[in-house]
């Protein structure tokens, strides 16, 4: 008996390592998933550096230019928006593969082109593959990994969009030094050449079990699970939990439930502006997290980020170009960095301390860049703290809010609303990072560059109360457990004749 007893004891604990092992499939499939999120943050960097070229070519203003820069952030809402009903009817896959050719139409028309009118428009179209993009990947992540390690495949979309603004700052680097009619159309329509390989790649991964499970489809889901899980036991203990959400019974044996409810999204979005009071809960987390974390500057930074060292004192454009792939290399070295600590030490802890160090060096920021503005000289050690204040901010920045918000917002929501849940946390984020790219220029005007970044610094410290009080801890939890930590519960049923109900 004892020997018995010590041997269940080794094989528990086992299986408890096996579970928390990282499973090569799912990773295989969350890296397919997340190049969608390389190509978005591609064209966001490549643009910073192409506005220059651009705007001496087209001779446009500042207007025009902040135009160009926030139009893709306002479609982006728009596709957000359309995303989360489209992946509940067709699926996540398959709006990985439509956010692909939607990216390839529009970086062909910013290739080409010939006017500011046609570059306006393969901007908005990139900026609805913007929209899907940045909704579906870390919805697919989130859904075919495990709860041991969904912080590490769900912020891998988010490291994606780093790499992808550090490949756009070094194309800016690189075909800047080709003829500037050429160097430029160069820098946006290659974006074109990954978006079809991807499309064509997203064919061979998976569906999202969840998804699955949400059709009806019990056995389709369970052969995908056997896949991303690392032992039988864990497959079927995250298929009867993933059951259980769907409003299944957890002893159906079923391969294919009808279920006696909408199984493509609709009504979600009436559940969403109509909730109950643990939903309500949920959506002011996640819109909450996703308003500040544009709210607090990073798109200024990114996006006019040789603005802002040209206003510290650097002045010839391949010296802004160069500070600018630092700026990319902090952001995707620090995501990195922030990708392994999501699952160990958890949410809320990475989320404060990314926070402060963003007030700080938003402060330090400030500070430099008056005391320039005020100079009637070049002030050397203003230059250096600025450089430093700005690598400072895209690090602690990468570091915590970043990865966080698309992990947190993405976990925290029920099965049935999860996607368009998201899309409403997505859309919001689309808008605050419009009004900061479409207002930058003109509040800097009126206020000083350095006011400016003393009001990110204010508004980071809102967002740290917010934090503390808004979110709770997720680390280690299932995606069937969170809803409870807002006050959800769900009531499970089989019938004989093979139909679920809608409780959930």
């Amino acid at each position: 008996m004892e020997k018995t007893m010590v041997g269940k004891l080794f094989e528990d604990e086992a299986s408890g390592q096996s579970r928390n092992e990282l499973n090569k499939y799912a990773l295989a499939c969350s890296v397919v998933a997340s190049i969608v999120a390389i190509i978005f943050g591609y064209d966001t960097g490549v643009m910073s550096g192409a506005m220059l070229f651009i705007k001496d070519e087209m001779r446009i203003n500042d207007v025009q230019v902040e135009v160009l820069a926030g139009i893709l952030n306002l479609c982006a809402l728009v596709g957000s928006l359309m995303a989360g009903r489209t992946s509940d009817q067709i699926g996540r896959r398959y709006t990985i593969v439509l956010a692909s050719i939607i990216f390839m139409i529009g970086a062909i028309l910013m290739g080409y082109g010939p006017n500011y009118a046609i570059l306006l428009v393969g901007r908005c179209i990139t900026g609805i593959g913007v929209g899907f993009a940045l909704m579906i990947a870390p919805v697919y992540s989130a859904e075919i990994s495990s709860s041991a390690t969904r912080g590490f495949l769900t912020s891998l979309p988010e490291l994606c969009i780093g790499l992808g603004i550090l490949t756009g700052y070094v194309s800016n680097y690189c075909f800047g030094k080709i003829a500037a009619k050429i160097g430029w159309r160069l820098m946006l329509g290659v974006a074109a050449v990954p978006s079809l390989a991807l499309a064509c790649g997203v064919l061979t991964m998976p569906e999202s079990p969840r998804w699955l499970v949400l059709q009806g489809r019990l056995k389709d889901s369970k052969v995908v699970l056997y896949k991303v899980s690392n032992t039988e036991e864990e497959a079927e203990l995250r298929f009867r939990d993933i059951k259980v959400a769907a409003g299944i019974a957890e002893d159906c044996q079923q391969d294919v439930v009808k279920l006696n409810r909408n199984t493509h999204g609709e009504g979600v979005w009436r559940e969403l502006l109509n909730p109950t009071p643990a939903v309500r809960r949920i959506l002011v987390a996640a819109i909450g997290i996703h308003f500040f974390e544009h709210a607090v500057g990073i798109e200024a930074i990114i996006l006019y980020s040789p603005r802002i060292f040209k206003k510290a004192g650097i002045m010839a454009k391949d010296k802004l170009l160069l500070a600018t792939v630092g700026v990319g290399v902090t952001k995707a070295l620090f995501i990195l960095v922030a990708t392994f600590f999501l699952d160990k030490i958890g949410r809320r802890r990475l989320l404060f301390t990314s926070t402060i160090g963003v007030t700080i060096s938003l402060s330090a920021l400030g500070f430099s860049l008056t005391m320039v503005e005020k100079s009637k000289g070049n002030l050397f050690w203003a230059l250096i703290l600025s450089i430093i204040s700005v690598y400072m901010y895209v690090a602690f920045f990468n570091s915590g809010i970043a990865p966080v918000t698309w992990v947190y917002s993405t976990e925290i929501f029920p099965l049935k609303l999860r996607a368009q849940g998201m899309s409403a946390g997505v859309a919001v984020n689309r808008l605050m990072n419009a009004a900061i790219s479409l207002s930058f220029i003109s509040i800097y005007e009126a206020i000083t560059i350095g006011g400016t970044f003393f009001m990110f610094a204010g508004i980071s410290v809102i967002a740290l109360v917010f934090f503390y009080f808004f979110l709770p801890e997720t680390k280690g939890r299932s995606l069937e457990e969170i809803e409870m930590l807002f006050g959800g519960n769900a009531e499970p049923s089989c019938k004989e004749d093979g139909q679920a109900r809608n409780d959930v």
